[in-house]
């Protein structure tokens, strides 16, 4: 396996680019202070981006996503371990993908 000029071009501008956005937050937030409305609402930006990666996934991923996601709901609601989510949602979208 090698890796092309390209390829190392690409992920060196997405790790400048990542990087800039996490600097550019905290140089923003070290020079103004947020009223309690703003931080109520940057709250809720977390939340919101995880839904936009894990809606279309199982819009489009089918069964084994369904039953990945409700596994992953389940365990955390019984273990209240994140790991224990992951783990475990993950495992059962493999099994079900494996038994198709």
């Amino acid at each position: 396996m090698s890796l092309s000029l390209a390829t190392l071009g690409a992920i060196l501008a997405m790790m400048a680019a990542t990087y800039a956005c996490r600097a550019g937050g905290y140089l923003l937030f070290t020079r103004i202070r947020p009223t309690p409305f703003l931080r109520s609402v940057l709250a809720y930006i977390p939340g919101g981006i995880f839904m936009s990666y894990v809606t279309p996934a199982l819009v489009h991923g089918g069964l084994p996503s369904w039953i990945g996601a409700a596994t992953t709901i389940a365990a955390m609601a019984i273990t209240r371990s994140l790991v224990a989510g992951i783990f475990l949602g993950t495992a059962a979208t493999w099994a079900v993908w494996l038994l198709r």
